[in-house]
């Protein structure tokens, strides 16, 4: 026996066949086709599934997480808009007054969420959170729905621009 079919290779590996294909499509590990086009996994691949796992598990982080990581090492524009996001400090834009910076913000939200069809916005895209992150919890509001929140409402507060630290 010198190569496994998608069906043998995740009964031994643990992996069902939808995740070995995902895992093929994302660029972690391809597999040989046969002439017939069938996926053949031979000692190589089946190691490379195995420290897949071991890794996945060392370090608690999905699937997602190394297939981004492997994204990163092959995408230099990736990399570098991230590097500089991760660097850049919030400041207001040079022709925005620092107290006029929060309604700015607000008001380029707003024109960002217009665009966005009101049956996609009235509940958020699910987000794909490494492992180990903190969960995003959706709590609607007594309607059903996932409200943006109005700044509007938040300036009729007495307070409401205090922080946590003045209260």
């Amino acid at each position: 026996m010198s190569t496994l079919t998608i069906q043998e290779a995740a009964e031994t590996t643990g992996w069902s066949p939808r995740m070995l294909r995902y895992i093929e499509q994302v660029g972690l590990v391809a597999a040989p086709r046969s002439a017939g086009g069938y996926r053949l996994y031979g000692p190589a691949e089946l190691q490379r599934l195995r420290t897949l796992r071991e890794l996945l598990q060392s370090f608690d982080i999905g699937l997602t997480d190394v297939g981004f990581a492997l994204r990163l090492r092959r995408d230099e524009e990736l990399r570098a808009a991230l590097d500089e996001w991760f660097e850049a400090r919030p400041a207001p834009p040079a022709d925005i007054p620092a107290d006029d910076w929060l309604r700015w913000e607000y008001d380029k939200h707003q024109k960002l969420l217009a665009e966005i069809p009101v049956a996609q916005r009235s509940r958020p895209a699910p987000v794909d959170a490494p492992t180990g992150a903190y969960p995003i919890v959706d709590i609607p509001d007594d309607t059903g729905t996932y409200p943006v929140v109005d700044l509007r409402e938040t300036e009729r507060r007495p307070g409401a621009h205090r922080n946590h630290e003045e209260n």
